[in-house]
């Protein structure tokens, strides 16, 4: 196994995916590894606070070097095979149990460099008094205990490193298995239609009221799924 060392662990921190930028850009090899028992700055995609309890989440950020550009994609599917028969994937790397987050999934790095870093923050031990009010009904945990995060940190470094070694295909029949969102109703912010599954490129694929099938990339669309009539 590739990833996972060197590693640094912090007791807290801002952010492992700030830190681990940090030693990307100053030549750290692919597999670094920065790990936090708590982040008070953790972030999740499009800018949104990623709130995790001290000691109850994995909180772990990876340097990949010569990024696969299905790389979020590709995380989400080992965590989802760590999570297990259970877990489903909300385009493009939400790990959902029972229709409920699990697992935030943010790749953020310098493609023209050669690197990424992959930040991931599983809820392992996660209880719902752990939560605001407000995310209660939108988040869930593992229903471990603290001291199964280390294990739980060694699985996913075994899958993450078994995917990124697989074919795109391989990961994107894997993706498509557990894809939350097909044949679902759900709008953007250009229109709406029912998900139909993602292309090779891994942009989510949406057949609209007139019939239109569109591509949607992840950094241009805020996702909405419309309530049930």
């Amino acid at each position: 196994m590739t990833l996972g060392t060197p590693r640094l662990h912090l007791r807290a921190t801002d952010s492992t995916n700030l830190r681990a930028r940090e030693l990307a850009a100053a030549g750290a090899p692919h597999g670094t590894l920065v790990t936090a028992t708590a982040q008070h700055a953790g972030r999740g995609r499009q800018g949104r606070a990623w709130t995790a309890s001290a000691g109850r989440s994995l909180l772990m950020s990876v340097v990949v070097r010569d990024p696969t550009p299905l790389l979020s994609l590709t995380a989400a599917v080992a965590v989802a095979d760590v999570v297990g028969e259970a877990a489903q994937i909300k385009w493009p790397n939400d790990v959902l149990v029972g229709g409920r987050k699990v697992c935030g999934i943010l790749a953020e790095g310098r493609p023209q460099e050669g690197w990424a870093v992959l930040g991931i923050g599983l809820n392992v031990a996660l209880r719902p008094e752990d939560l605001p009010e407000e995310l209660r009904e939108r988040a869930t945990g593992l229903g471990l205990e603290p001291g199964d995060v280390e294990r739980v940190l060694s699985e996913l470094l075994r899958a993450l490193d078994a995917r990124l070694r697989s074919t795109d295909a391989d990961v994107l029949d894997a993706w498509r298995a557990r894809d939350w969102l097909a044949g679902r109703e759900i709008a953007w912010n250009g229109g709406r239609g029912v998900a139909d599954g993602v292309d090779a490129a891994g942009h989510l694929l949406v057949r609209t009221e007139g019939g239109e099938r569109v591509a949607l990339d992840a950094g241009e669309v805020h996702l909405e799924r419309l309530p049930l009539s």
